[in-house]
């Protein structure tokens, strides 16, 4: 597959629930290395377009292909496998494990099947843990981190997937504006590594400073892609979203 070639891309993405049409042909493409941020008013169909490209849903109509591939018909896993990863707005961590465990299992099941030595996927996982600043937490259960900590986690059990594109549903969300800064500044060292990164996020300054692309989303239609500052005097995206915000 030519590198010259996006590593993903959206063709027509529509799904419905019950009739109600909660994305309509959305189409967009993402380049390798790009941060690519996506805002929208609450309902627009952010967290929709996130689990069909991960695969926990399917659409209804429309493509999505993956390094040049069509992969709407694959199961999560496989995606997974592929090298696609994403955290939820809900942090989980597996309960009764320890933080250290927790990452552990991020390693063995990840892109191009995971690591299969369990000694070798546990100093991965020390490594991210370290990336991500949970290192000192390492033996502590998981269920015990408070709301930073287990975003942190979060991060750290997706990246030792080794994912080529990892999707961040509003990792942001509660945290302090200094925990914000700390965010963001974790999400560019992570397209550092190499990894392209689709984020949802409602923390509009932050998103300005963080991505290279806007997608805006509102009633399930793409109405507004292109460089932040631009996307963001948009006037309809003004009125369906900041607007609103602001009211």
């Amino acid at each position: 597959m030519s590198e010259t070639a996006p590593l993903f891309e959206a063709r027509g993405l529509t799904k419905r629930f019950q009739g109600l049409v909660a994305l309509s042909e959305v189409s967009f493409r993402l380049e390798r290395g790009a941060i690519m941020g996506l805002i929208g008013p609450n309902g627009a169909g952010k967290s929709t377009l996130v689990s069909l490209i991960g695969g926990a849903l399917a659409p209804d109509a429309g493509e999505i292909r993956f390094e040049g591939a069509r992969i709407d018909h694959l199961p999560p896993f496989r995606r997974a496998h592929l090298g696609i990863g994403r955290t939820y707005q809900l942090t989980k961590p597996f309960p009764g494990l320890s933080v250290l465990d927790n990452v552990t299992l991020g390693a063995l099941f990840g892109a191009g099947g995971g690591e299969r030595d369990r000694a070798k996927a546990r100093e991965q996982a020390r490594e991210w843990l370290d990336f991500v600043g949970l290192a000192p937490q390492a033996a502590q259960h998981a269920d015990h981190l408070g709301g930073p900590d287990r975003k942190r986690l979060e991060f750290a059990k997706v990246l030792a997937m080794r994912p080529k594109l990892l999707l961040l549903d509003e990792v942001m969300a509660g945290l302090t504006p200094a925990e914000t800064d700390s965010a963001v500044a974790l999400i560019r060292r992570i397209r550092d590594r190499g990894m392209t990164v689709l984020v949802i996020e409602h923390v509009v300054s932050a998103i300005r400073r963080l991505s290279d692309r806007l997608l805006v989303l509102n009633h399930g239609q793409l109405i507004a892609e292109g460089e932040p500052a631009a996307v963001l005097r948009d006037p309809r995206v003004v009125e369906a979203y900041l607007g609103r915000r602001r009211a």
